[in-house]
């Protein structure tokens, strides 16, 4: 059976690929083609309906847990746990498009509707009209492209959430974010080396 591995709730958590072991959901045999942001949020649904796999998945009242997965095509795949009241912050994803769907409990997701740079800045100021919110229940998910800017969080006071995540290309780097109302400022950039 895989391992669980236990992050600080914090901002800059982040599932570390070199620390984790891997599962593999029941699912059909990956491709060797890159896969379509359909597909990775067609195997982010089907893999959330694995029970056994989300039941395997070791909970955690002070910080998220994981699993790391076999996603589709070469792409990057992880079961996380939310305890109550955890995010993840202000981040994109760079270069790679993903998705992922809440599996168990709830999650909220903001976002930004609006393409930033990608390099050469440190603060943005925001038009109105970007933020976008939704509420992800169990069986809900969404798909995003390239440099897509959000936060995921359990609000819940008391219900831990589950959920599956896909990313293709594997993670290349990660850019973490502050906001101040209309003013967001790059904080730092991670890459797959800072996580090991």
């Amino acid at each position: 059976m895989s391992s669980a591995h236990s992050a600080v709730p914090t901002a800059g958590s982040v599932p570390s690929p070199s620390a984790s072991s891997s599962a593999s959901p029941a699912s059909p045999a990956s491709s060797s083609a890159a896969p379509t942001i359909a597909e990775l949020l067609a195997f982010v649904r089907r893999t959330a309906r694995d029970e056994a796999l989300i039941a395997s998945l070791p909970l955690d009242p002070e910080g998220r847990t994981w699993i790391r997965l076999d996603g589709p095509g070469g792409s990057e795949a992880w079961l996380i746990g939310w305890p109550p009241g955890t995010g993840t912050g202000w981040h994109d994803h760079a270069d790679s498009i993903g998705a992922f769907t809440t599996a168990a409990g709830a999650l909220k997701e903001h976002s930004l509707a609006v393409r930033l740079p990608t390099d050469g800045w440190k603060t943005l100021e925001l038009t109105d009209g970007v933020d976008r919110s939704r509420e992800l229940a169990a069986g809900q998910g969404r798909a995003f492209g390239q440099n897509h800017v959000h936060e995921v969080l359990n609000e819940s006071e008391d219900v831990h959430a589950v959920s599956v995540h896909a990313y293709y290309p594997p993670l290349p780097r990660i850019r973490r974010f502050s906001r101040t109302g209309a003013v967001l400022r790059l904080e730092q950039t991670e890459s797959p080396e800072d996580w090991q």
